[in-house]
């Protein structure tokens, strides 16, 4: 983390507005955040007005704030043109649906600066494609696999957008559960979706114990692994991306990225001509700097 910085620079301020922690952070340099801070998230109102108070006592220190990128968890209003840009949706978190975060910094924290306001996956794939394991790609995909699914589409030189952001997490997945004698599905609106079948959730219910808990060599691993390989399957079909991204916490499991590549292989059927599937399903290069920097990276491109 870097302490000094040219005056005379825009100052850039970035949230990563995550559903169980809240980052903040100021960069000149997006890669490179000058000051940061780490709060759990709490009720709406008190965890932004965190997020104000270290940004306001940043700029004291380091000049005003030209512009903040926000990337949040979902689902979200990032559309800028709607009458409700910058709102969270029907989430399951107390609180939190109906919250329009853009309104209360402009409103009622009176922040001046140009507010760009994304889903959190998004900005981990703005991340990675511009500083990360996609840099020099056209079109990257960035899937997170953790409490939920969701992924960040990028595509020559901007996010991907559609009527909605992307929802890669309900896409549907065959059931691979009967193989395993299982029947598990964790989504309370889908039979057999990404996230319900393959979401750290699901894992946990099927096996009965956290996944964390689960041994390297547990059958758990081959299930997930097909999974996963369905989902990255139907986002080639669909967009054909020249790399995928698995982030999250689940696909850090050992080996498990492996196991990947080879239900994918198996379950493709040699039917695209791909890159070596091991420069082609691999891991985000910032791991947990992902939502931060991409945040940083939104904010800098309003200036």
């Amino acid at each position: 983390m870097n302490n000094e910085h040219d005056s005379n620079a825009s100052l850039l301020a970035g949230i990563e507005a995550g559903g169980t922690k809240y980052v903040c952070a100021i960069a000149i340099d997006p890669s490179d955040p000058i000051d940061e801070i780490r709060f759990p998230t709490g009720a709406p109102e008190e965890t932004l007005q965190q997020a104000v108070e270290f940004f306001q006592k940043a700029s004291e220190t380091h000049g005003p704030i030209a512009s903040l990128g926000i990337g949040t968890f979902g689902p979200a209003d990032i559309n800028p043109t709607s009458d409700t840009y910058g709102q969270i949706l029907t989430t399951p978190k107390p609180g939190w649906a109906g919250f329009n975060l853009v309104e209360f910094l402009r409103e009622r924290a009176q922040m001046e600066c140009s507010i760009v306001f994304e889903t959190d996956v998004n900005a981990a794939a703005v991340a990675e494609a511009n500083s990360g394991a996609g840099k020099g790609k056209d079109t990257v995909a960035y899937i997170t696999v953790g409490t939920g699914i969701g992924a960040g589409l990028w595509e020559k030189g901007k996010l991907l957008h559609g009527r909605m952001h992307s929802e890669v997490g309900h896409i549907v997945v065959p059931d691979f559960d009967k193989d395993f004698g299982k029947d598990t599905n964790h989504c309370p609106f889908h039979s057999s979706c990404f996230e319900g079948r393959a979401a750290g959730p699901a894992i946990d219910k099927r096996w009965g114990v956290p996944g964390t808990e689960l041994p390297d060599d547990h059958p758990a691993w081959d299930l997930e692994a097909a999974y996963l390989a369905a989902g990255c399957i139907t986002l080639t079909a669909s967009w054909s991306p020249d790399v995928i991204l698995l982030g999250g916490g689940v696909p850090q499991k050992p080996g498990l990225i492996e196991k990947v590549r080879s239900e994918f292989e198996k379950q493709s059927g040699g039917y695209w001509s791909l890159p070596p599937l091991e420069s082609y399903l691999q891991y985000p290069a910032l791991d947990q700097k992902a939502g931060i920097v991409g945040a940083l990276t939104l904010a800098k491109a309003l200036i």
